[in-house]
């Protein structure tokens, strides 16, 4: 009997049952619910956004990007460009004794007539130490740091607008007129900013904001620290990113994707996209160049792939 005993000692008991939670988690869970109840989603800021307007309420505050440092514009012939562009500015410095030439007197004229700008006069030496010797030529133009925008500023501002994001950002591109040009791009066709790297790319500085032709003054930059987890949070938010590269999988005219939310991402024309971002990027398209162009600098090719998106967007 002990023997027995053993050997039904050695058996297993009864199972524990589950208590049917396997098959439940089996089950579905469900229709996937609509964007705009989804959190974080760009149809769900647009549905916040519009009940607070309903109701009176506050904007979203904004986050910022930083500023820039402070700018010099140095030389005659640059100052009078600079005022006449409406690059923003703080101070006109004038050279004591200075020869009171015909770009000196439309210098003084155009700031005079814009107001807000002081005028200071200051000696030589003074002028000579501001600039690290450059050849001021007597007049120089102190250009107030740039406040960006946070890159969830430009789809915030879309949502309280009612409309679907359309932003341009840019991976590489350092020379400021190609900012400037992009900016004056995005505000023609309707879009809602441009986001820049915080390194090793193109600053708002006084030649982007003369190339935008005023544009900028209406249109948003934002600064990215890094410009990947900043293309990765719109995908989150239920935001297409479309990389443009040479050797695209899609041809400009085929992406049905322009028609509604969109991030359009412009690399420099030399490298194109960078290797991260454009792993990052949903879809890949190429502009087709019937002449044979091996590539478009950043600003054209942007305003082509902006009015796509507007056309589809009328």
């Amino acid at each position: 009997m002990a023997g027995n005993n053993r050997r039904m000692s050695g058996k297993k008991g009864a199972q524990v049952g589950s208590g049917g939670q396997r098959r439940r988690g089996l089950e579905g869970k469900g229709p996937t619910p609509p964007a705009e109840m989804r959190k974080g989603h760009v149809k769900q800021r647009a549905a916040q956004a519009k009940a607070k307007r309903a109701q009176g309420g506050r904007a979203p505050q904004r986050r910022g990007g930083g500023r820039s440092a402070s700018e010099l514009v140095v030389g005659r012939n640059p100052v009078v460009e600079a005022l006449r562009g409406g690059v923003p500015a703080t101070t006109l410095y004038v050279q004591q004794f200075i020869d009171n030439d015909e770009r000196v007197r439309e210098a003084l004229q155009l700031a005079a007539e814009r107001g807000g700008i002081n005028l200071m006069e200051a000696p030589r030496p003074e002028l000579d130490r501001m600039t690290n010797g450059l050849n001021h030529q007597g007049l120089v133009l102190q250009v107030p740091p740039y406040e960006y925008a946070h890159p969830e500023d430009l789809a915030d501002a879309a949502a309280e607008a009612g409309e679907d994001p359309l932003v341009v950002a840019l991976d590489g591109v350092t020379d400021p007129r190609n900012l400037g040009a992009v900016v004056r791009s995005v505000s023609a066709f309707g879009g809602h900013g441009v986001v820049v790297p915080e390194r090793r790319a193109a600053g708002m500085t006084a030649g982007a904001w003369k190339t935008s032709a005023g544009t900028a003054a209406r249109t948003p930059v934002a600064r990215a620290t890094n410009l990947t987890r900043a293309l990765e949070a719109y995908k989150k938010a239920g935001v297409v990113v479309v990389g443009l590269a040479a050797d695209g999988e899609v041809e400009l005219g085929e992406l049905e994707a322009l028609g509604g939310p969109v991030v359009i991402v412009v690399g420099s024309e030399g490298k194109g996209l960078s290797r991260l971002v454009g792993e990052t990027c949903d879809y890949r398209v190429r502009i087709p160049m019937p002449g044979g162009a091996e590539s478009l600098n950043a600003g054209v090719a942007a305003g082509i792939v902006l009015y796509e998106a507007a056309r589809r967007r009328a």
